[in-house]
Formats: structure tokens, sequence, C-alpha cells
């Protein structure tokens, strides 16, 4: 047993401990179809805190010969699973942390040095044997070893693309380039490793890494494919922890909700996990970073970003390209480089049917509020952020004429970085108005109910009381009288017909000077 080679099960019986733990021990089951099949090179990426280096902590106890993991097992799904006792403890294992290694070594330029050094002391004591010669690498010790004994490895590097985001261009990235090399490319090692699993928020560099790692298979927030239900807590997971610890799910999915894949609803699992500790809820993910991540990367401002931004804020989804990212910390040409960054990074979600993003949940759209406060080149938009908690409030008291001169605000604004006809205008104006409901509600634009298609219904994300349903009807050139009778001739009140309670009707109308008029009734169910 060693610290990086053949480790023992400890961290994994941690995890397991917890007050919470979900069980995605299936994910083995899915990484034994690889194992010797000529595509057993794995690159899983994912956001921060989305349990990657708890899954390697789960591989290292499967996988690692150094351990005894049958016991620990047991109780988990993948103790059912055809194949569970093919791998089970059988297979040499190497575990890096790569992030780690950075972080602790001696003289970072040194550290691949350092680690090699270590790494090749456990292969000396493991394997008394067999003879390594001093400068053996990690890829000639695991040669040796397969040579003398036909023994196989699963090599796993967690937080892989440290070094990417860190220290892209350097004399340490360069050496670490050739690391990656001669661990994955080398066409005699291929035989000895029977499974290469790298994990990491970015996925694999198309630069000058490409030749190293284009014989990866790639499995992220993008697209994971098969291990989509991995990548975080699935809805199936959530709403009986909610239940058990009497939370209310609603709220949690509109908090931490958001990652949808492959038919799957993922919730962020730090998130999640923190709010079911604490009894309430927070903003736990974004406390492991900061806003300026996404500050850094908008403050360059590329063509047509400002107006896609103002879409995000507003509720909307924008078109993506994510085919041009090269997945490096530097090569930003265009705002379609720059969310999908985010994409990856958990600040906003990808609909891969769509091509699309958003922002994708409460909890993540408080870090986009506080990264609008601190541009100046977004201080309109605060501005109207700031002013919409002020404005659903007044909505909530039916003062008409608030209401309307919060429009006029917004509307300004929105057609001065948007080019729209006129219908457009007053739509956008109101989702750049009323933001702050996206706390509260679901928005839908345009939905068929009744006899029609209502332009906004405002539908409570929980029924607390305090947040009844809205319905707005949008009007030019004619009054607010002819939006309410439009609502109520059209019955679009049919879109709450099991609810009970009242429902407020909203009419707007505005002229060819985008003068705002507003008025407002409450209808009993």
């Amino acid at each position: 047993m060693g610290i990086y080679l053949n480790p023992d099960n400890n961290g994994f019986k941690k995890v397991l401990a917890a007050d919470i733990y979900v069980d995605k021990s299936m994910l083995i089951s899915e990484l034994n179809k690889f194992i010797d099949k000529g595509n057993q090179y794995v690159c899983v990426s994912r956001p921060r805190r989305f349990g990657k280096t708890i899954a390697t902590k789960m591989l290292c106890a499967y996988y690692s010969k150094g351990c005894d993991s049958r016991e620990i097992f047991s109780n988990l799904k993948i103790s059912k699973a055809d194949n569970y006792e093919k791998y089970l403890n059988k297979l040499n294992f190497i575990k890096i942390d790569v992030a780690s290694e950075y972080q602790n070594a001696n003289e970072k330029e040194n550290m691949l040095t350092e680690l090699t050094d270590f790494v090749r002391s456990e292969f000396v004591a493991q394997f008394p044997q067999i003879n390594f010669e001093p400068k053996d690498t990690i890829a000639k010790c695991i040669l040796r070893v397969y040579a003398a004994t036909s023994e196989t490895f699963v090599i796993i590097l967690d937080e892989y693309d440290c070094l990417v985001r860190d220290q892209f261009g350097t004399h340490l990235f360069a050496d670490y380039l050739e690391f990656l090399n001669g661990l994955f490319k080398s066409e005699p090692l291929s035989n000895a490793i029977s499974l290469a699993y790298i994990t990491g928020i970015l996925p694999v560099v198309r630069d000058r890494v490409q030749s190293k790692l284009n014989n990866f298979e790639e499995y992220t927030i993008l697209n994971a494919y098969n291990l989509a239900e991995f990548v975080g807590f699935t809805e199936e997971e959530v709403k009986p922890l909610c239940q058990e610890y009497n939370v209310d799910f609603a709220r949690c999915k509109s908090e931490y909700d958001g990652y949808s894949q492959k038919g799957y609803e993922i919730y962020n699992p730090e998130s999640v996990v923190r709010c079911l500790q604490k009894g309430e809820f927070g903003n736990f993910w974004g406390k492991t970073s900061t806003y300026k991540v996404i500050t850094d990367r908008l403050k360059h401002n590329y063509k047509g970003m400002k107006d896609d931004v103002i879409r995000l804020i507003a509720g909307e989804e924008v078109k993506v390209n994510v085919t041009s990212y090269m997945n490096t910390m530097t090569d930003f040409v265009s705002k379609d480089d720059v969310f999908t960054y985010l994409i990856h990074l958990g600040y906003l979600a990808y609909n891969n049917v769509a091509g699309t993003c958003r922002i994708p949940n409460f909890e993540v759209r408080k870090e986009w509020y506080n990264a609008m406060a601190a541009m100046s080149d977004y201080e309109k938009t605060d501005e109207i952020i700031k002013a919409s908690e002020e404005l659903m409030e007044q909505t909530l008291l039916k003062n008409s004429d608030a209401v309307a001169k919060a429009l006029n605000e917004s509307h300004i604004h929105v057609t001065s970085n948007r080019n729209y006809n006129n219908e457009n205008a007053l739509a956008a104006a109101v989702y750049i108005a009323y933001v702050y409901a996206l706390n509260h509600y679901t928005i839908f634009k345009e939905l068929t109910t009744g006899k029609g298609f209502a332009d906004l219904v405002f539908v409570p994300i929980h029924l607390d009381g305090e947040h009844p349903p809205i319905i707005i009807e949008l009007k030019h050139n004619t009054s607010t009288g002819n939006a309410l009778k439009q609502i109520q001739n059209k019955e679009y009140f049919h879109a709450f017909d099991s609810y009970k309670g009242k429902v407020l009707f909203v009419g707007i109308n505005y002229d060819d000077e985008k003068k705002h008029e507003c008025e407002i009734t409450e209808w009993e169910k």
C-alpha cells in the first residue's frame, strides 16, 4: 500500500461516513466497460464542487490492490452489477491530485520531479523483485512492472487541468505536457494501462496539448452522454433527501437545479448538501469562488456580448457556439468562447439540443447580479436589477404608477442596446424590469391558455401566500383597459385552474414614444 501507488480506501470510507451520501457507485459499472477495450482513456470534466474528487476516491477504493473494499461496497448499487466482481481490488492503481501536488510542492518548477521521485520510491517498495533505475519516469516504472509480471494499471489524475488553468505557456506547463505524453501516448504503455481517468473543470485543451490527449473520450458539462447521471445530483436523488430533511423541494429546485442533460435534471451537489445540513437556503456554491470569474471574462466585451448578457439576466436563453473554444485560459476571441468557458465553470447551463445557454438557477443568478454591480459597463443594468425588487413589491401592492415608471426606464435601456420591433422591445423591457421576479416565479412567454396566448404568465415557484400568480398582457397604442379585457375575454386565467386564491391581472400599454401606462386588478378564483 502506498500514497500514490495502490493506496488504501480510507478516503472513500470518510465519504461514506458523511451524514449525506448519494450513491453514485454505478459509475464504476460504466467505467468497467472501457477496461482493456482499446478506448480506455476517459476525460470527465464538470464545474468545481460537483463531486469529481469524491468519484476518484470511490474508484480508488474499488480498483486498488492496496485494500479490501468488499464490505464497504456491499450495500451500494454497484454490488448488484454484473461486472462488479471482475475488477474489485484486482488492479494496480495510481492516483495523483495535480492541484494538491502543485500547491504543496517545495518548488513549483520542480513539482513533477518531486512527484516522480516519490512515486518511483513506492514502486521500489511494492515491487522489490524488479530493478528500477534512479531516473525512471512513472511511465517507465509501469512498463517495467508490466514486462515482468503482466500486471496492468488504472491511472487517475484528479484536477488534471490545474496547470492548464494556472501555468499555461510556462516552462512548467511544457514539462507537464511531456509528462502527460509519457503516460498516455506511448504505444507500449497502452498495453499496460487498463484504464486512464482524468478529471477537471475544463475539457482537453485543443491547442498544443491536442496531440497529447486526443485519444481521450470526453464527457463534459456540454454533453456527458451515458455518464450524464453522474455529473451532479439528479432530481430522483434530491426529492427523497428534501423529504427526509423537511426541505421545500420546489424551492430547492429553483435554487440549485438547471443543468439538464440526457433527460436528467441535474442539481448542484455542493449546494444541495449544504442546504440540507443547515436547514436553510443560501448561496453556498458561490462562496467557494468569486463572481470575478464572470467579470474577468465580460470585461473584454466582445461583439454582441453585452446584448446577450442582458438577455441572460432577463431569464432568456441565447445561442452559443461551443465548438470554437480552445479550452485554455488565454485563447478567448469571441463571446461564444466566453460563454462556453462559463458553461464549463457552471455559471451558465447548456442546452445541447437547442444550442443555447442560460443562467441555471437563483443561486448562480446572484453571482451574475454581483458581477453586474462590479462592472461600469453594466451600471444601468445593475440599477434596473436593484430597482426590480421594489417593482415586484409595488406590483403585488397594485401600484400601477410605479410599474409604468419602471418600464419607462427599462424600455429605454433595452432598446438602446438591441434592435427590436415594437412588440419585442416591450417584452424585453418587461423581462428586465421584472428580473427579480425570477427569484419567486417561473415566467412563461406567450403561454397557450384559455382561448389564446397570454403574453406573460408568472407562475409561483412555491405557494407561500405572498406571491400570487400574475398574468401580463402587453398592448401598443391602445389602452390598459383593452389589455385587461383581453385577459378576461380570452380566459387566460385557465392557466391556474388547479389554483385557489387571488390572481393579479396586469395590463400594460405603450405608445410610439415608449411611454407606458399600467393598470392592475385582482381576480379571486
